[in-house]
């Protein structure tokens, strides 16, 4: 039985600092981009809506006051966990097309809620070329929560974003896995004394990505089951960058296809959600098309005929201790000057458990076209992994690597019509686990640094 992809738009651009004094980030756009290369069609996907975010408007937001937009993002975040709940209670996965980072708030707070429902903790991988571990603890202010959704998702921060509900955390520290941070990242070392597990860019190159996954699948295996973040600048400039803070030193479309693939090819893998992309810097389309082409690819294994229902797990109740130590030690400093990101991070200190058992993964074929765009190349996901893992990514004066089509093909006119949500309250062919009253919003005012922008 196959599993029903349901895609839904979070248009957010709350979480991100005005690019200037005059425009507004672009992020927002990037789920129309992605739907007008026939996303939703190429995945067989019912078009789940969109729930459109409040206005952007930092007002006189300034440093010191808390996260800007924070009642915004909190408000936003509650209806996007309704609207994922719904998506889960039919027995599909959610695809949610964002909108900055700041959607992880309320991915995480659905995932709580199902957690608490079926008696056991949710994992995360969280895949993004920055930790995005910002906090009171370790910056002298907070800001933009596009920088500071992995601190406040494992309860670091505000409590009116923190600790939305009373749940907190939403994820604990040894439930989380991170993905793809550049091996410099400047909050490595506080990921590290939190306990929580981390594969930068050269281990994850090193050990390809279909390996990665199993050893993700690995880590969170005392989980019920877990959610898989993506922040487009986790690929390097030099193919993607269309992002609002591009950092070199990322990894390749062929990589994030094979990593995708690995990640959702199992029943305990709930949903998945893309960040970041803003089409304000992709004037012709050409990074929406590959992103759509990496995506669709990437997310084959899902809706494959042989594709295994979500299935929940009970976590353990001893935890057993990890295999494999996935924290980095720091070998050098960031680089001087400014980081160019609209983001930040943060420390905290946590017990380490948690452990689990493999789960078997081939890596797909993809076809790559060589730097000099004449030879075209079949080469299996291990193969262009080893390959880019040998060298790393081609200089900026070459042509880099570039996906050319999907690891899963579709037969010709093949594409299944697609299904929008109707109209009225979302449907739910589940018992509702993830409904919550709405009295049940977070009263934001013991917290001095709430943002009321």
């Amino acid at each position: 039985m196959m599993r029903r992809i349901a895609v839904l738009d979070a248009p957010t651009n709350l979480g991100l600092r005005p690019p200037t004094s005059t425009s507004v980030p672009g992020c927002g756009k990037a789920p129309g981009a992605l739907r007008d290369h026939d996303l939703l069609a190429r995945l067989r996907a019912r078009d789940a809506g969109c729930v459109t975010p409040p206005r952007y408007d930092p007002g006189d937001w300034r440093p010191g006051d808390g996260v800007c937009h924070a009642r915004e993002i909190a408000d936003y975040s509650l209806a996007l966990a309704e609207r994922i709940g719904s998506i889960i209670d039919r027995g599909e996965f959610p695809v949610v097309l964002g909108g900055d980072c700041s959607v992880l708030l309320g991915s995480a707070l659905a995932m709580h809620r199902l957690g608490e429902a079926v008696g056991g903790r949710i994992g995360l991988v969280f895949v993004d070329g920055h930790s995005d571990f910002r906090h009171p603890g370790n910056a002298s202010y907070v800001g933009a929560a596009a920088g500071e959704d992995l601190a406040l998702v494992t309860g670091r921060g505000q409590a009116d974003l923190a600790a939305l509900e009373g749940r907190r955390p939403y994820f604990r520290d040894v439930d989380v896995v991170v993905l793809g941070i550049r091996a410099q990242d400047e909050y490595r070392l506080d990921l590290q004394a939190a306990g929580i597990t981390t594969r930068p860019v050269p281990a994850l190159r090193a050990e390809g990505a279909a390996r990665t996954a199993q050893w993700a699948h690995e880590q969170l295996a005392d989980c019920a089951g877990y959610w898989v973040h993506i922040d487009v600048d986790v690929l390097d400039p030099a193919v993607m960058p269309a992002v609002d803070a591009p950092d070199p030193g990322g990894i390749a479309f062929a990589e994030l296809e094979i990593l995708l693939a690995g990640l959702v090819d199992t029943p305990h893998c709930l949903g998945v959600e893309l960040t970041v992309f803003d089409p304000d810097y992709d004037p012709d389309g050409s990074y929406a098309a590959e992103i759509v082409n990496t995506v669709v690819a990437g997310l084959a294994p899902v809706t494959a005929p042989e594709a295994v229902p979500p299935r929940l797990l009970s976590s353990r109740s001893t935890p057993s201790p990890r295999r494999g130590n996935g924290r980095t030690k720091a070998a050098a400093e960031r680089p001087n000057g400014p980081r160019t990101a609209h983001r930040d991070e943060a420390p905290y200190a946590a017990p380490d458990f948690a452990a689990g058992s493999p789960a078997d993964a081939e890596p797909d074929s993809v076809r790559v076209e060589e730097p000099s765009g004449v030879r075209v190349a079949e080469q299996t996901g291990a193969d262009v992994a080893g390959r880019l893992s040998l060298g790393g990514l081609a200089p900026a004066e070459s042509d880099p690597l570039r996906i050319l089509g999907p690891i899963h093909s579709e037969p010709a006119g093949a594409s299944a019509p697609v299904e929008r949500e109707p109209v009225g309250p979302p449907a739910s062919a589940g018992p509702g686990l993830l409904r919550r009253p709405s009295s049940t919003a977070p009263d934001s005012s013991d917290n001095p640094n709430a943002d009321t922008a």
